[in-house]
């Protein structure tokens, strides 16, 4: 039996990837550092204190990680205002899946914009657990924030599905030994190798049920059932 479903924020119930990718780069060149496609890979699943560093050592922007990170979380409240663009069906499928089993956050996105996304969404409260990766030492492609989400709920994360939509995600959460369910985003869909490793693909994140769920993890245990028995 699933014990919980962990959930990431960005590109899977806030369709804001390509609004990070914007806001950085605009800061980056209004502060006369240079950006490119390159920038924006690397920094897809870091942690803020990892972004905002990559952004001052990589990007050559001026200032401090944490004075960098300060402007860009305060650009990104204001394009989120009081409605973030929230991805259809996500929320009524957290609502669904909640009525079964625990439900989790493991997000790189900064804690208040985490809470903002939640709140407006009309969410927040069927979540009983929310961690953002600022909270663990490493961002994804790192396994900590998953297992750090597994720990606060009290459950094995093996026992855990986690719906993903990103390269670093699926692999975060595939190291931290859980079933994954791909949402592969649109705007930077994930690498083959990436995607390889989810227990099931779908197209929407509307398309993930109870029933899918339990799916993906019965077949993510089958596949690892031959070598913990070799």
């Amino acid at each position: 039996m699933t014990e919980a479903v962990i959930f990431d924020l960005d590109g899977v119930i806030v369709d804001s990837e390509q609004v990070w990718d914007e806001v950085r780069e605009q800061y980056t060149l209004e502060s006369g550092g240079r950006y490119s496609e390159t920038a924006t890979r690397a920094m897809m699943g870091m942690s803020s204190t990892e972004w905002s560093t990559y952004m001052a050592e990589e990007l050559a922007l001026p200032g401090t990680p944490e004075e960098i990170n300060a402007a860009i979380v305060e650009r990104m409240l204001v394009r989120y205002g009081e409605t973030p663009p929230l991805i259809e069906g996500a929320a009524d499928v957290v609502r669904t899946i909640a009525e079964s089993l625990p439900v989790a956050i493991a997000s790189s996105s900064n804690p208040e914009l985490i809470e903002v996304v939640l709140e407006r969404a009309g969410i927040r409260e069927l979540f009983r657990a929310v961690v953002s990766s600022q909270e663990v030492p490493r961002g994804k492609p790192a396994p900590d924030v998953y297992l750090a989400a597994a720990q606060r709920l009290g459950v094995d994360a093996a026992g855990c599905v986690a719906v993903e939509d990103s390269s670093n995600g699926l692999r975060a959460a595939v190291a931290a030994g859980m079933a994954v369910i791909a949402v592969p985003n649109p705007h930077y869909p994930p690498a083959e190798d990436a995607l390889a490793t989810a227990a099931a693909t779908v197209a929407t994140v509307g398309d993930v049920t109870p029933e899918l769920v339990e799916r993906a993890r019965a077949a993510n245990a089958a596949s690892i059932q031959p070598r913990r028995s070799s």
